[in-house]
């Protein structure tokens, strides 16, 4: 599966913030490549929000 549908629906945090942190490491990931993308089929976006969602990667909000 690409997409962790069970990891999105139980997901208790806040949803903009995973949103925000899967769309900067999609960036990331377009501009540096990740080893996930071949076990991914090269898809990015899904790359991004499976390491997002698992903790592969961290993430913080930054208060302004």
């Amino acid at each position: 599966m690409i997409i962790p549908i069970d990891e999105l629906i139980d997901y208790k945090g806040n949803r903009y913030e995973l949103t925000c942190a899967a769309i900067k490491r999609a960036i990331q990931i377009n501009l540096t490549g990740d080893e996930d993308l071949k076990k991914n089929k090269g898809k990015i976006v899904p790359t991004a929000l499976n390491q997002v969602l698992l903790g592969k990667v961290k993430y913080k909000v930054e208060e302004e």
